[in-house]
């Protein structure tokens, strides 16, 4: 059983990359354990598999419970002091709703934002 929560992310995706580098740099980062599920095999990490841990963001909590969208930012959010205030702005009535709805335009434009990534 895993100890704390599991962030899994795509280490081929440089977009992912440089956002993962960023939090990890954040006081409260130690209190994740950051997984790159582009190495990992075919039936996945954590118990999510492989291609859903790759099309949308998971965190894997210390009971086994995947948490995938904006749910999973939240839970990442809540361990990392400078983003707590994001976490508390949207845990309102609604609140995840509305982040779950951008993230899925963020997944809409995530393919060309992957390719500008990659030429910066």
């Amino acid at each position: 059983m895993i100890e704390k929560p599991s962030v899994l992310f795509d280490g081929a995706c440089p977009l992912c990359l440089r956002e993962v580098a960023f939090y990890r740099r954040l006081r409260g980062a130690e209190e994740l354990e950051w997984v790159d599920v582009s190495q990992s095999g075919e039936g996945g990490t954590c118990g999510v598999g492989r291609e859903a841990a790759l099309a949308r963001f998971h965190v894997v909590m210390p009971g086994g419970e995947a948490r995938s969208g904006a749910t999973a930012f939240m839970e990442v959010w809540r361990r990392l002091p400078a983003f707590r205030p994001l976490a508390w702005a949207f845990s309102f009535p609604g609140g995840v709703w509305l982040l779950e709805r951008a993230y899925l335009g963020f997944l809409r434009v995530r393919p060309r934002l992957q390719r500008l990534a990659a030429r910066l």
